[in-house]
């Protein structure tokens, strides 16, 4: 059976291939997963981030098992959160882009939990690019948010400046398709040269960001539901994505005068890199302005206020928790969609295969279970998500699905299986990349550009490519090898 097809099927069935038995008798798990968006794995707290404001994350960390490697499957947005949802590599549930909507027939986590007898929310961003709703019995998003913000909508798009889908306006990109912006000439612009803000303070009241209305949301959902439905909630966030516009009173909290430009800032050497890296760090598009350290000081402040802030609404809904003494009953997750370069290598954004790009936050918190605020080194997928979550509540794991359980993991985080871990960006176009990462090694194929080879151990700031090293070209040939068994880029027979 061809491959694309032997994966809509698997996608679309439920044959058990793995289960963590629920008692007889006894009500199944929740499932309260946090997700934020662009929130790179280093800038926390307990990772020892001098500058980082996360206590309601790091309470989680203290309380269950934090991944310290842990991967996305793709450094953007809409791809990444669809293999977090379908357990699906993107090759195979073939969500290309952020332009691309998700295929009906690759079903979701959403639709297991629903056919287990859960209620299914999703509040916040999810970037499905359409209007499907991917088997969520409970959907609220930008759009929702916007029925609640009425005139004072105005300050968000002028915070924007521009259509931005990834920020959530337009939420969908087909809404403004036939007519153009609808904002167009009704915006207050700044003076910036790209399309996002270095940062500032926000002019929209803290009650009214878009974050406190997730986490209000979303506590309202657990106070309807809980006590009558074993719930699946993901409560998805912005931040700390752009707009670098935190609150007042988070903005207040970074001068930008105590921020650190970081190490590698101007230190690569342009020569051993990909000409895509070369370009990122000579013209950084969306924000020029950061190539003048004072304004990249300004970014790094404003991030870092996102941040603050994002923890506070969470801290709001793990408190919802407590209260309602749902804690011994609800399987918590953080993570994010990807990470961000924040300046290293001078680069900004995602899009990239270093660690503060594709690396992510990853806490899971499992009555119990978990307990004693454990770290696992072993390099994991979000693809591993899906079948965990489901494993967790007893429920079904479809056959076929690219990531398996990391209830194993769980139990003993120091076991390490020794499997790769793997991720894609840009696939069916001439930028496509992918990588692989085994051990302390990892290894960057890019279609038409240079490799990459790093050894992470000794070299964790990824500053020295060894790809065309003469002693480590064989293992840089054996690297590509094992990627392309995994699967072989379809851009080079196109």
């Amino acid at each position: 059976m061809p491959e694309l097809t032997r994966k809509q099927f698997i996608a679309t069935t439920a044959a058990p291939a793995m289960s963590a038995a629920q008692p007889a008798g006894r009500r199944r798990k929740n499932v309260l997963f946090l997700l934020s968006d662009q929130h790179r794995p280093s800038s926390c707290g307990y990772m020892g981030d001098p500058v980082a404001r996360t206590p309601s994350i790091d309470s989680l960390a203290r309380t269950g098992v934090r991944f310290d490697a842990a991967y996305c499957t793709n450094p953007v947005c809409t791809p990444s959160r669809a293999s977090i949802l379908t357990g699906l590599y993107t090759h195979n549930h073939r969500t290309w882009s952020n332009r691309t909507p998700w295929p009906f027939e690759v079903k979701t986590m959403a639709h297991h939990f629903s056919r287990a007898g859960y209620v299914s929310g999703l509040i916040g961003k999810m970037h499905f690019v359409d209007a499907q709703t991917h088997g969520f019995d409970y959907r609220l998003d930008f759009n929702d948010w916007y029925q609640y913000l009425g005139p004072k909508t105005k300050l968000y798009a002028d915070e924007l400046s521009r259509a931005n889908s990834g920020s959530g306006m337009p939420q969908i990109d087909d809404l403004w398709a036939d007519y153009g912006d609808p904002w167009q000439g009704h915006r207050t612009l700044d003076d910036r040269k790209g399309l996002v803000h270095t940062g500032r303070a926000s002019l929209i009241e803290e009650r009214d960001h878009f974050e406190s209305f997730v986490s209000r949301e979303s506590i309202r959902f657990i106070k309807r539901f809980a006590k009558d439905h074993p719930f699946f909630l993901i409560v998805s966030y912005l931040k700390p994505h752009d707009p670098f516009m935190p609150p007042r009173r988070h903005a207040a909290m970074f001068p930008d005068a105590g921020m650190k430009i970081p190490d590698s800032f101007g230190k690569v050497d342009l020569s051993r890199v990909p000409r895509e890296i070369r370009d990122r760090i000579s013209a950084p598009t969306a924000t020029a302005e950061l190539a003048d350290p004072a304004n990249a000081r300004r970014r790094i402040a404003m991030y870092y206020g996102n941040l603050a802030f994002l923890d506070d609404c969470i801290g709001d809904v793990l408190r919802t928790l407590r209260e309602l003494d749902l804690e011994k009953d609800t399987v918590v997750l953080y993570s994010s969609d990807h990470g961000e370069m924040l300046g290293e290598h001078g680069l900004w954004q995602k899009f990239v295969f270093y660690e503060p790009s594709v690396g992510v936050p990853l806490i899971f918190r499992v009555p119990g279970v978990t307990g004693e605020g454990k770290v696992c080194r072993t390099p994991v997928s979000q693809a591993s998500i899906a079948a965990t979550l489901l494993d967790l509540c007893g429920i079904a794991v479809p056959a076929g699905l690219d990531g398996g359980t990391l209830t194993p993991l769980l139990h003993n985080p120091d076991h390490n299986p020794g499997a790769p871990v793997y991720s894609e960006f840009a696939l069916r176009t001439k930028n496509a990349k992918y990588m692989i990462r085994r051990g302390d090694w990892k290894y960057c194929f890019y279609v038409n550009d240079m490799p990459e080879l790093y050894n992470l151990r000794d070299d964790p700031d990824e500053m020295r490519n060894l790809a065309e090293v003469t002693q480590y070209r064989s293992r840089a040939a054996d690297m590509k090898a094992e990627l392309f068994a995994w699967h072989k880029p379809r851009e080079l027979s196109a």
